[in-house]
């Protein structure tokens, strides 16, 4: 077990195009989603080191992590569909 929520990790940079086009999409799922699932932001020129542990080569990238299981990596400017469906495949979340 992870932790007691799943979460989506948002990999981005501030002068990433499609990062801030990713932005609305998850300010909008953590509404719909408020306390079933945690949306943390991770500016990948801030933290360095985090990106290169994780493999991070390309943004945006977001990380579903479910409460149980493997986590699972989606790479690039996706419509809001497709990752409320990861969300309900990954984390299992309604």
């Amino acid at each position: 077990m992870w932790g007691k929520l799943p979460c989506i990790v948002d990999f981005y940079a501030d002068w990433c195009r499609p990062c801030k086009m990713v932005g609305p999409i998850m300010e909008d799922l953590a509404k719909e989603y408020k306390g079933k699932i945690i949306i943390y932001k991770v500016n990948t020129d801030a933290e360095k080191e985090l990106s290169m542990l994780l493999n991070i080569r390309s943004i945006p990238s977001i990380l579903m992590v479910p409460k149980t299981g493997q986590p699972t990596m989606k790479v690039g400017l996706m419509p809001k569909d497709v990752y409320v469906q990861t969300i309900r495949d990954v984390l299992k979340v309604q």
